[in-house]
């Protein structure tokens, strides 16, 4: 057991009697590991909308959608209305002690709810520009999960064929093969089997360079040397459509049309991650959609279930059918409670103006944030959608990580007149990530905005003080 004396300070805030007791007990209770740091450690009780709150009641606005999963908002009354009838819960008959409903579990068997599931993710992404090669579904309940499926499914194509081609500075999960293309050639006991290609991240280190055209001859140069040494041995190249994890860096889209384009011309299979880039975040309904793409299998989590557990591996029959009986499944797969909130969403996005509020409250996001710059401590604004990276500079002494860390816990102690911001902790070190649900009102969203504005103002003259 770990000595008092010799643990790090638990995250305290003044007068949050209720939370700081929380926190203290989860230090006890569970290891450290298992939370992602942020300077916050917000503690919520209740959520609902574009806000959340904390034990003691303050309310926080979540320009987060916890993790960019709340893409219809925090607990919408007709989603939840649309998962119980899915499920058969309408009407609970108190009488019973078992309530006669769709399983919670379908491990070695099929639900038609599942199947109604699959059908429905397929015709709504092949409906979209770039899905057509969308044929099957491979159900998972994490976005990790979603890209191991996939990758195993891409080596079954053709045995012996094992190298995998990942962006480098890319995020798709801490787990297996998916934690494996993780990352950079830098890291750790790296799989021999994968390697890195580069991402041009200065060329879209902020909203301006973007707009300027991307050289992508040394890119292809990069990919044909691979080739050459590899060959015939390389079964799939992995990215993301956006650097989520590595720093919300978005490319031109001539990057990602020359990396498909490689792999059609060397019959590699494109498989595109956009797990936090799916319904709406970057704009249209899927990534590749925005893109201009057509991957062979895109994976999709976060926002598909809006906030139950659920991932899918989705794409093409000849490659999911190379695999046999057993080899993509597990526990969670298909599961009728993420089939039914899947479900519930996809009638959300389709019945509802969700993406064109997404689109509306993207151009204020834009402008507010473009904004933060005259404070002196932003450095970069960059993003697409609703979804954006703002990159701090240094300040003073304070080194840019710490000014970002500052901004974050800033924003959940909030203003003079109590109006607080659930941010997540720094990526990459100094790059705050903003992403609000679609459906957060605009005048809300100005208004938090401002707040965020002033709040990042004072952070900037503590740092000169």
């Amino acid at each position: 057991m770990i000595k008092p004396e010799d643990r790090t300070p638990v995250v305290e805030h003044t007068g949050e009697t209720k939370s700081n007791e929380i926190r203290q007990r989860l230090d006890q209770a569970e290891p450290r590991s298992l939370r992602t740091y942020t300077p916050s450690l917000a503690v919520l009780a209740e959520s609902a909308g574009s806000y959340h709150w904390t034990p003691e009641g303050r309310q926080l606005a979540d320009f987060s959608s916890g993790v960019l999963v709340a893409n219809l908002g925090h607990n919408p009354r007709s989603w939840w209305q649309a998962v119980w009838r899915y499920l058969g819960l309408e009407q609970l008959d108190e009488s019973e002690t078992f309530v006669k409903s769709a399983p919670l579990t379908s491990y070695n068997a099929v639900t038609e709810l599942g199947l109604l599931a699959s059908e429905r993710l397929l015709t709504n992404m092949r409906n979209e520009p770039g899905g057509q090669r969308m044929e099957q579904v491979l159900w998972a309940a994490s976005g990790s999960e979603a890209i191991q499926k996939a990758i195993w499914a891409a080596m079954k194509r053709r045995p012996g064929q094992e190298f995998i081609l990942a962006t480098r500075g890319g995020f798709h999960g801490k787990k297996g093969l998916a934690g494996a293309i993780t990352g950079s050639e830098e890291d750790s006991e790296r799989d021999p089997r994968v390697r890195f290609i580069s991402f041009p991240k200065e060329e879209c280190s902020d909203l301006q360079t973007r707009q300027q055209p991307l050289d992508l001859e040394p890119y292809r140069q990069e990919l044909e040397k691979l080739h050459q040494e590899l060959g015939d041995q390389i079964c799939c190249l992995v990215t993301e459509p956006y650097l989520g994890g590595g720093g919300s860096f978005h490319p031109q889209k001539e990057y990602l049309q020359l990396l498909q384009q490689f792999c059609r011309d060397h019959d590699w299979l494109f498989i595109l991650d956009e797990i936090q880039a799916n319904f709406g975040r970057t704009g249209p309904m899927y990534a590749y959609t925005h893109y201009e793409i057509e991957p062979d299998i895109v994976c999709l989590g976060k926002g598909l279930g809006n906030g139950v557990p659920v991932s899918a591996a989705v794409g093409r029959e000849d490659v999911f059918g190379k695999m046999k009986y057993g080899e993509g499944s597990d526990t969670w797969s298909a599961n009728p409670l993420s089939s039914a909130a899947v479900l519930a969403t996809l009638d959300a996005f389709e019945s509802e103006p969700i993406l064109e509020q997404g689109q509306q409250l993207a151009a204020v996001i834009e402008a507010g944030l473009q904004r933060l710059k005259e404070t002196g401590i932003i450095q970069n604004v960059r993003g697409e959608g609703c979804v954006c990276g703002v990159e701090c500079n240094p300040c003073g002494e304070v080194s840019a990580e710490d000014v970002a860390n500052a901004c974050v816990a800033a924003c959940y102690l909030g203003d003079d007149q109590g109006r607080a911001i659930h941010l997540l902790g720094p990526l990459a070190g100094k790059v705050i990530r903003v992403s609000p649900p679609l459906t957060m009102p605009l005048d809300e969203a100005q208004t938090y905005l401002d707040v965020m504005f002033n709040i990042f103002q004072q952070v900037a003259d503590s740092c000169q003080a």
